[in-house]
């Protein structure tokens, strides 16, 4: 990998975006590497959880290499996931983290909110900026904003192509937590151990009931389809099933295997 690094801590797969000197702006090549990361995390019956971040201490990801773009003949085509190879990856149910260290703008804040759980360092700042350089945020940003904060707040963000605070972006509900710089990584790792603490196929199951609930017509047919989920049936058929209740039983921490 040349613009990315990808590290692994037991169950925990950590994709840093590493081009600092270029506030970790995408370029044609980091979209493959992005791809193939994120393949590698999806396909690794070991790795529970993911957590993505930037390099250094100034941004998360500006978005789009815009430099790569104007010197460039031919728009390259992004990978077979979309943008980042993460945005159109509607099928990985493990859960995924954003540790957003300082600005995430464009595509950055569009990564961002393609994960599950925003974790922002309280100098870290949001935005859509795509209409003041002639874009549109159509890597999932107009349409997961909407979807997450409620229409008129995303739409006055959309419209406006306004940067907000992480502290802002808490307020309006896309953003978990936020934290001291110093203390990012700390509470990345709270919340990583919190999920690690649970049963690897019950928080599959959990992340794919809710998100494929959502496109349900209503809560009664998301109840309902419930059981017909992949993950949902690979839970219920699964040793940790039998394991949680055992543990409980026997007054000791279960022994999760994640299958």
């Amino acid at each position: 990998m040349q613009f990315i690094k990808v590290a692994q801590k037991g169950h925990v797969t950590t994709i840093t975006l590493d081009r600092p000197e270029a506030m970790n702006a995408i370029n044609p090549r980091m979209h493959e590497e992005l791809q193939q990361a994120f393949d590698a995390f999806a396909t690794d019956a070991n790795q529970f959880l993911c957590v993505v971040t930037g390099a250094g201490d100034r941004a998360f990801c500006a978005g789009s290499d815009l430099k790569a773009i104007a010197a460039s003949d031919v728009r390259a085509p992004y990978p077979r996931n979309g943008y980042a190879g993460l945005i159109e990856r509607f099928d990985l149910d493990k859960p995924v983290i954003a540790a957003v260290n300082g600005l995430a703008l464009g595509g950055g804040f569009e990564v961002a909110l393609a994960c599950d759980i925003i974790v922002a360092a309280d100098t870290a700042s949001f935005g859509l900026p795509e209409p003041l350089v002639g874009a549109v945020a159509l890597g999932g940003g107009v349409h997961r904003l909407a979807r997450q904060i409620g229409l008129k707040q995303a739409m006055g963000l959309i419209l406006s192509a306004r940067r907000i605070s992480a502290q802002e972006g808490h307020r309006l509900g896309f953003v978990n937590e936020v934290a001291p710089a110093g203390e990012l990584q700390a509470a990345v790792e709270r919340w990583t151990q919190d999920i690690l603490r649970c049963a690897p196929l019950s928080i599959r199951a959990s992340k794919q009931a809710a998100m494929r609930g959502l496109d349900e017509p209503s809560l009664a047919d998301a109840m309902r389809n419930q059981a017909a989920y992949p993950a949902f049936a690979a839970w219920r058929a699964s040793e940790d099933a039998v394991e949680g209740p055992r543990a409980f039983a026997e007054k000791r921490a279960p022994d999760w295997k994640g299958r």
